[in-house]
Order: C-alpha cells, then structure tokens, then sequence
C-alpha cells in the first residue's frame, strides 16, 4: 500500500513500514481486525491447501501472513503501552479475542504442523542455514506447546484457557495503571516536604499544576506527590516525615490490592489456567512447560543457581541491615532498633551519603539526556564501529517528545534505526522500561529485486521529565536505565540474521535474552564512556574525579540486600508456577510469605501485596522466568569480563573484543542456541565467578562456582 492510499483507507491496515501515528486513532482499530483477521483467514486457507515442505513454499509464505498481524498487533499494543486511553482499551478489549482465536488456529494447523515435520525430515534440510533449521525445530516445538497434539475438547479447552489469559493479563495491566494513578498525596506546608531535593519539588510543583492547581510554584507548593517512580523513589529516599513515608510505602505495596481494581482474584485464576495448560500440554507444572522453550535444562538447574546466589548474599544482606540500624543509632534516631520498610531507603541513602560523601541528587545535573545520549553513542561507536545520528522529522511520532535515530556502519550506510520514548507520563504510560521491536530485519525480494528491510526498535524509559526549563536530569539509576535498554535494541539492531523468524531476539531463548541488555550497564562505570557523558549542564564542567571515585566505591553498597531482592523474587515466580497448587490450603501471599523466610532479610508486611502489581510475571514474559534477569545477568559478567581480560585501557584490544562480541552475541541472534553463541564469544562455558566478583560477593560465595 502507497503511503497516499493510507490516508482514505485504515492506517492499521498499512501491514509495512513505520506506522503513521498521527493517523492512528482508537476508533479505527475494530474496524481494521475485522478486516485484516478476514483476509488472513482465508490466505490460512489458501496456503494449508497448496503448501509445500520446502522453505520458499512454507516458512515464507507463513512470514508474510504472520508479519502483517504482528504489525498491526503490534502497533496497537505499543499504543497501550504508551498512549493508554479508555477508548484504546475498549477497542483493545474487543480485538484481543478475535486475534488470540486466530493465533490459535495459526498455531495448531496440522497441515502446517504436518509440512514443517517433512521439511525437517527432508534431503533439504542439510542445505538449509543453522538460522533457518533453527526455525523451523522453533516452530515445530511451538506448536506443540500450543496444543498441535490435542483433539476436540482439549483443544476447545486449550484455546478458551489461552482466550481467558489473554484477557486477564490486560486487565492485571490496567489495574496496575490504574491504581498508580489514583493515589496521589499533597503536601501543602514547608514543613511537609522537608528534606526532599528541588528536583523532586520542582516535579511535585509540576504535578500539583498538571492535577489543577494552576499557581502551584516549586517555593510556595502545594505539591503532589505520586506512586510514579520518579515521585516515589525520590520521595522514600528522602522525605524526613516518617509518617508520610509510611504512608507512601503502604499505598505502594497494596496497589491494586482491593476493591474494583484487586488483582488477587485475577492473580488465582492466572496461576490456576496456567496449570491447567501444563496438565493439557502434559507438563507436571507450569514452569516445566515455560522452561521447554528456555536455556536453563530444567527447574533444578534454576534452583541450583538461585540456591548459589541465596547462599552469596543472604549474609551481606544481614550485615547490610545490621550496620544500617547501627547507622540509625549513631545519628540518635528513635526508630533505629525497629527499622521498618519505609525507612530503609531513607537510612540506606543518608548512609550512602555519609559513607560515599555524595548523593545521588548532586550528580543530576551532571546526567542531562542529550549529554549522555552523547556519551552512549560514542561508546557503541568506540566497541562496535556503529555510528548513531540523530533523524528527527524522518518518522512519525506518537508525541512530541519522542525521538527518532539513525545507526550508521563503518561506510556510513544506514543499518537500523530506532525510537526514543524517554519521560514518565504517569497519565497514560505505563512504568517500566522496555524495548520492543517495531519492524525486523529480513531479506526482501520484490519483482525481482533483493533488498535488506533494516530494523527498526521502540526504545521507552520513564525517566524524570525535563521540569522548569531544564532539560532532564537523570539520576545515575535512570543512565543505568537507558543504557540497559539500549543493550536490548543494539541486540535487535545488529544483528546479521536476514530471516525474521530468528533476527535480533526473535528466537532467542527468553533466559538469555537480558545478556545484551546488562552487558551494556558495565560500561556506565568505565572511565572513558563516564567521562564521555558526565558533564555539568549549565557550566559543561566534566564531572569531578572524587564524584567517580565515590560511585565506583559505592557501586556495590549492599549489593547483598539488592541480589537477595532478585533471588526473592524470582524464587517466588518459580514456586508459584511449580510447587504452588491452585485451590490448595495456600493462597499466592501464603507462599510469598513462606518463599520470605529464607530470602528476605525484613519480612515482608502481612498487608504486603506487591504481587498484585507483579506485571512482569501476570502481564508480561516472565511467568516462570524472572530468575531469567539473574541467569542472563551471569552471562553478561562473563562477557563483561572479556573486556577486563583484555584491557580496558587497550584501545586496540577494546575494539577486536567488541567485533567480536558484535559478531557473536549481537550480529547472530536467535539463528544460534545461547550457549553455542556465548562459547564462540567467549572460548568457554559460562560461570559466575565474574558475577558474584563484580557484586563484591565473591568472600560470600562457596568455593565451587556453578557453570550454567
């Protein structure tokens, strides 16, 4: 479709290229599924009835069909992400159904279920590319966890159950979103906002304006407090009124936890129709059937790995405790021998300040965005030769603040680009921080014409706005942020892969998929790209080398307590997903509170419902694979660790480490398993001598270190 033909027809039925934002409004949504869903049910039709086993007369094909779904899909779900209105929602509603049901019959075609098995049992199959037989096992193996081998009523059951979640994690979401918004705390006198810095005044001052107090002024108030990071962060780290903080803390942990917006019903049926499809699927848990698409082998290799983790920090993580409450006691608070959860923020930043000699609000000025934009691209051009511009105006937005950008090679020929969604906009935005993919990368032929389609990524923060006339001043945890999500698009960006079934992270096993991601935070501390970025925003002044110092010396200030937080929870999303039973004496907070015992320093409160704001796990990915964060994370300190290997002050050595790790973990995506990339890169298995090493954990680990 020409680009002037989308203005008198359906912008979501555009199918290519980079979605005209402008035009894409919730109303036109229902109307595109239904005719889009039409058309591709029969083009279903018409390929089981002529399909061939070979790759041009099947896995082609198929691409075509799937790649205009996940366009379209895609777009729409993108905008619920960052553009969340009732009227996106009600059409989101409406359309989910009618594309899962075509999901599901896509996934369990026995005529193309039937044709990918002859094509792998073939004499073709020794002609095709490792990335190619890579997808076509995926596929076979996907559809057999979608229910390929079940007939009549278990497939009916199947495809409800698929249906039923579908519609349960957008409702989680929106609950979520929901809740966030709705609490909300003014502060009205001096007295109310003593201790807290005049980033978070002059954004408290903003969102009294946003909210209707048209004369709200950073002196004068009032003031609004949120549970939107960027208020609520900064409001726990440093907000001297104890009463208020616990006020905070209690709205934070119990969103989402009561009334129309409880996700605790929603939280029983998710796990009770996960096991279900386990039990259809012949999987004894959900987690055995979540992880027969991963890296790990099995649940006790999981297990095994947090076990050794638990073992690393569980002491630090008491000895953190135990020296922040006698903190506390030497600066004579009343509440320093019964810390409670709303003062360990508080405590663990005067602490760091007293310890470090900084705080984290004196190094913002010295994070303006485009500063360390700056920074961030010198440093992929220093490790990968990639050269990153700016093309703002080139592609449609979907609002004013976002930006577009261009990735260049050595020859100056463009190879990706990406989007750039960086502010909180608690209003219609969801939290977090994420990448997704907008097109993949593939070879393209038309009318006899080959051609690279180049990717293109959406890359969102939700970072401290710009506020009073300053740009955005990032804490260094927002850099960290950025850098880690800009790992995960350089992973989609570069890669070599010109078959979108296993380009960039497509196919890549979900347990390995943040190495690229937490591999790019190393770098955050690396003299060179520190100082590339850390300059004053008002005077350019670089940063101060007693600040670097200080952040080096404090990197790993209880990295104890932050390790056991990621082994708490990953070991709840795996017990609930393996040992937990549905409809058992246990609810899903009786066995966060068990998992609590031996992972968690401070118990959890018993009002504690932190799960029902447990996106990651009911809306997202991540069911049976948050430990992924973890195992991806031991990975990424190894091949962090080739960098060390070599000599971060070796320029030369610096470079041949990143082609090489550019043509290995970025450039290969999924057309390779994980380990099989990882060992090319590396020469080795992986270990987490490198992990624990750079957590400061390495005195608290065993002595045998476990491989993956």
């Amino acid at each position: 479709m020409s680009p002037s033909s989308i203005i008198f027809g359906n912008p979501l039925l555009q199918g290519i290229g980079l979605p005209p934002f402008a035009e894409i409004k919730p109303e036109r949504v229902v109307p595109a599924f239904n005719e889009l869903l039409g058309e591709l049910d029969q083009q279903l039709a018409t390929l089981e009835a002529s399909v061939e086993p070979t790759w041009s007369g099947l896995v082609e094909p198929l691409e075509k069909l799937t790649e205009r779904l996940t366009w379209s899909w895609g777009v729409v779900n993108h905008l619920m992400g960052v553009k969340n209105s009732p009227e996106l929602r009600e059409a989101h509603e409406i359309v989910q159904p009618l594309v899962v049901q075509f999901i599901n019959k896509l996934s369990q075609s026995q005529p193309i279920y039937n044709a990918f098995k002859a094509l792998r049992s073939s004499d073709t199959w020794a002609t095709l590319e490792l990335a190619q037989q890579r997808i076509v096992e995926a596929a076979i193996r996907d559809a057999e966890l979608s229910g390929i081998g079940l007939q009549g009523e278990a497939r009916e059951r199947f495809n409800i159950i698929q249906m039923e979640l579908a519609e349960l994690s957008t409702k989680f979401s929106n609950h979520v979103l929901d809740a966030t918004k709705a609490f909300s705390l003014t502060l009205t006198t001096q007295a109310e906002i003593d201790g807290l810095p005049p980033s978070l005044v002059s954004l408290a001052a903003q969102g009294a304006r946003a909210a209707g107090e048209s004369n709200a002024t950073p002196e004068n108030g009032p003031w609004r407090i949120t549970l939107d990071f960027p208020s609520y962060g900064p409001f726990m780290q440093h907000s001297t009124r104890r009463d208020l903080r616990q006020k905070l803390y209690k709205a934070h942990i119990t969103r989402a936890s009561d009334g129309d917006l409880d996700n605790n019903p929603l939280i029983e049926r998710i796990l009770e129709l996960r096991q279900e499809l386990a039990d259809l699927l012949g999987f004894k848990s959900f987690a055995q059937l979540s992880l027969a698409s991963k890296m790990a082998p099995n649940v006790e290799a999981v297990n095994a790995l947090l076990e050794e983790l638990r073992r690393a920090s569980y002491d630090a993580a008491v000895k953190d405790l135990a020296e922040l409450k006698a903190f506390a006691a030497a600066l004579l608070a009343a509440e320093a021998e019964d810390l409670k959860h709303w003062d360990i923020s508080f405590w663990a930043e005067r602490q760091r300040e007293a310890k470090f000699a900084f705080t984290s609000e004196e190094l913002r000025p010295y994070f303006p965005l485009p500063q360390v934009l700056d920074g961030l691209f010198g440093l992929v051009k220093r490790l990968f030769s990639v050269t990153v511009t700016s093309a703002d105006g080139q592609a449609p937005v979907w609002h004013e603040d976002v930006r577009y950008f261009q990735i260049a090679d050595e020859t100056g020929s463009p190879i990706a680009y990406f989007y750039l969604d960086p502010y909180s906009r608690p209003a219609e935005k969801r939290g977090g921080a994420w990448m997704d993919v907008c097109i993949n990368r593939a070879k393209i032929t038309e009318n006899g014409v080959t051609a690279i389609r180049l990717p293109v990524a959406y890359l969102v923060c939700n970072q401290s706005p710009p506020v009073d006339g300053k740009p955005s001043l990032m804490t260094f945890h927002e850099v960290e942020t950025l850098f880690h999500e800009f790992g995960h698009g350089l992973h989609h960006m570069l890669t070599k892969v010109d078959y979108p079934g296993a380009a960039g992270i497509n196919n890549v096993e979900w347990d390995a998929v943040e190495l690229p991601s937490q591999f790019m935070e190393n770098w955050c501390y690396e003299r060179p790209t520190l100082f590339g970025m850390a300059k004053h925003y008002e005077t350019g002044e670089a940063l101060p080398e007693h600040y670097y110092q200080k952040l080096l010396a404090a990197r790993n200030y209880m990295s104890g307590t932050a390790t056991l937080r990621q082994i708490h929870l990953s070991s709840l999303d795996l017990e609930l997903h393996y040992g937990y039973r549905p409809g058992s004496n246990e609810t899903p907070s009786d066995v966060r509170h068990r998992i609590a015992k031996t992972t968690t320093v401070l118990p959890p409160l018993p009002e504690d419902s932190i799960l029902c704001a447990f996106g990651h796990i009911f809306e997202g990915g991540y069911a049976a694979g948050y430990y992924s964060y973890k195992w991806a994370e031991v990975l990424s300190a190894d091949a962090f660790a080739a960098f060390e290997e070599a000599g971060l002050e070796d320029e030369e050595a610096i470079k041949a480490t990143g082609r090489r790790y550019r043509d290995t973990v970025l450039a290969l995506g999924g057309g390779q398993h994980p380990m099989q990339v990882f060992k090319t890169f590396r020469g080795r298995e992986p270990s987490t001598i490198a992990l624990l090493r750079h957590n400061g954990l390495v005195s608290a680990a065993v002595n045998e270190t476990t491989p993956l």
